[in-house]
C-alpha cells in the first residue's frame, strides 16, 4: 500500500473503513466480484487471486517451492503471503476460517 507523508494518513484510514463498509454489505459472489472488477486493474486483481490462491497451501504447511510449482506465483509473493499470515492484522487467517466453513455445509 502506498504510504503518504504529506498528512492524510487519517483520512485514508477513514476511507478504508468506507472501503470495508462498503465491500461488508455487497450481496453475494457475484455483486462482490462485479465490485472489484470496477475498483481494481487486471493487475491488481490477478495479484489479489495469486495471493489467495497460496493462503490455503500455506496453512496446510506446502513448502514455497512446492506451492509455486502448482500455482506458477513467486517465490518472493509467497514469501510475503507467509509473513503476513504469521503477522499481519488477521484477515487471511478469518478469510480461510470463514471459506472453510462455507465449503463444508
Amino acid at each position: 500500500m502506498k504510504r503518504r507523508s504529506d498528512g492524510v494518513g487519517e483520512v485514508q484510514e477513514d476511507v478504508l473503513d468506507t472501503l470495508a463498509s462498503v465491500i461488508d454489505r455487497l450481496r453475494g459472489p457475484t455483486e462482490v466480484r462485479a465490485f472489484l472488477e470496477d475498483l481494481c486493474t487486471p493487475a491488481e486483481l490477478e495479484s489479489m487471486t495469486d495471493r489467495w490462491r497460496v493462503v490455503p497451501l500455506l496453512a496446510q504447511g506446502i513448502p514455497y517451492r512446492e506451492i509455486h510449482e502448482r500455482t506458477h506465483v513467486s517465490v518472493t509473493t509467497i514469501g510475503r503471503v507467509a509473513r503476513t499470515l504469521e503477522r499481519g492484522a488477521g484477515g487471511y487467517g478469518q478469510a480461510l476460517k470463514r471459506s472453510r466453513a462455507v465449503a463444508a455445509k
